[in-house]
């Protein structure tokens, strides 16, 4: 099976950008600014949604796949507001990802960056890399590999460039911008990095 990876729809959030392919019923890539991010929202009750977007994952999709909904845009990052937190809770900003890679990590990741933003401004680019493995009824794409660009806007450079398998190594790849940028054209080139 080979996947269209062309975006389909754009969906501008307050707090993010996602680039949906409806084929995948995936988000390809999602972008966002992070200044002092954290806060202390409770997201107990939050749940992914489709949000009336059509061709979107369900929670029914997830169920019983062994994969966790990842997200891209962190909800924590945005938990000095509540209702930007929540809206982090979409289907248009996660894939299918290992427990491992979650909460190993991807989530590790996800803090030293939120810790980084407490000192500067920052724009993340984050994406997925998909081969032909699906979940669920929809047949959902699941990523072969994750990745994430983090660009200091305050220093004018990236200072992370990674890639992640998604699988139960719990590893993580620190590659060259300038090639991940490459491999990220290759897939998505629709997308401009502005940067």
């Amino acid at each position: 099976m080979v996947f269209s990876q062309q975006v389909d729809t754009i969906i501008h959030e307050t707090n993010y950008t996602s680039y949906y392919n409806y084929k995948l019923h995936e988000p390809l890539i999602v972008t966002y600014t992070l200044y002092h991010g954290g806060g202390t929202c409770n997201r107990s009750d939050d749940r992914f949604i489709t949000n009336g977007l059509p061709n979107s994952a369900t929670a029914a999709d997830y169920s019983g796949s062994d994969y966790d909904e990842g997200h891209l845009a962190n909800s924590k990052d945005f938990a000095y507001d509540c209702n930007k937190q929540q809206a982090t809770f979409r289907f248009y900003n996660c894939v299918p990802q290992t427990p491992k890679l979650n909460r190993g990590i991807w989530k590790h990741y996800e803090t030293l960056i939120r810790e980084q933003s407490n000192s500067e401004n920052l724009y993340i680019v984050c994406g997925s890399f998909f081969g032909t493995k699906t979940i669920g009824s929809n047949r959902i794409a699941v990523p072969d590999k994750c990745w994430k660009i983090v660009y200091s806007m305050d220093k004018k450079k990236v200072i992370y460039s990674l890639i992640f398998p998604n699988d139960n190594s719990d590893k993580y790849h620190d590659i060259d911008f300038v090639q991940l940028k490459g491999l990220v054209t290759e897939h998505y080139s629709f997308f401009k990095f502005t940067f």
